[in-house]
């Protein structure tokens, strides 16, 4: 009996451990931060370290006052065109990342993003959770979408990927390292995503210049009318205070280009 009832015990204990102990590339991670304000970089805890285990990035030179505008796009609300006029008036580089439904549905304003000198990021065709994904979903997914971008523009590769809802683990970001893809995160970012909210172009502007430091990578989502409306009078500002706008490809080449 005293045999029987260890045995129990020994397999209700493996059984426990099995349950508890998700292996630790499979954790999901939900990404976010410490803001820190007065133009100091926030604090990403562990995930700064693990952004980089897998050569991703979440801001610049925190030495050099430099700045990147990035955009996610799941649908159009009608302001991406005055995002693109005011890019081209200030002659400021972005990058667009975009899913697979914004792709169909808006093709002109994809050809005009890289046309008028952007870059298009890949933001999962499907929007899918990559932590939840098996690994031949993720890689059909991002294919697809990859497919899709160069069909519509004479961008022929697609080397950023920004997940979906900022939801990551090891496991995804192991996966898209390998084939190739540089996660590209944020340290400047703010609620802007539900297009129903109007707060006027102040509040998205206070929102970003409250934030900003040298280095920051800018997430604004396009469906704000607020962030449309707020981004010239952000640029001027930023740039009256010393910053100058950069493309993230610099971030890449300053990274992993050695200088001689």
């Amino acid at each position: 009996m005293k045999k029987v009832l260890f045995l129990v015990l020994i397999s209700l204990l493996c059984t426990s451990i099995s349950a508890s102990a998700t292996p630790a590339h499979q954790e999901t991670y939900g990404y976010g931060y410490k803001k820190q304000y007065n133009e100091q970089p926030p604090d990403l805890g562990f995930y700064a370290p693990l952004i980089e285990k897998y050569n991703g990035f979440y801001m610049g030179d925190p030495n050099e006052k430099k700045v990147y505008l990035t955009f996610d796009n799941g649908y159009e609300q009608g302001y991406t065109s005055t995002i693109l006029d005011i890019l081209k008036e200030k002659k400021v580089p972005a990058t667009f990342f975009l899913t697979g439904h914004y792709v169909n549905d808006e093709p002109e304003l994809v050809k005009r993003m890289v046309n008028d000198g952007h870059i298009i990021g890949n933001h999962s065709n499907k929007h899918l959770d990559y932590t939840k994904a098996s690994e031949s979903d993720i890689k059909q997914d991002l294919k697809a979408l990859d497919e899709k971008i160069k069909k519509y523009t004479n961008q022929d590769t697609v080397q950023f990927f920004r997940p979906a809802e900022g939801r990551f683990n090891e496991k995804s970001l192991a996966i898209t390292d390998e084939l190739g893809y540089v996660n590209v995160f944020w340290t400047v970012a703010f609620v802007d995503w539900h297009s129903d909210r109007k707060n006027g172009w102040k509040y998205a502007f206070d929102e970003v210049m409250e934030q900003v430091h040298p280095g920051a990578i800018i997430l604004l989502h396009t469906v704000s009318q607020d962030n449309a409306d707020a981004l010239s009078h952000l640029i001027d500002e930023l740039r009256k205070r010393g910053y100058e706008f950069g493309s993230i490809e610099d971030i890449l080449w300053d990274k992993y280009v050695p200088l001689y």
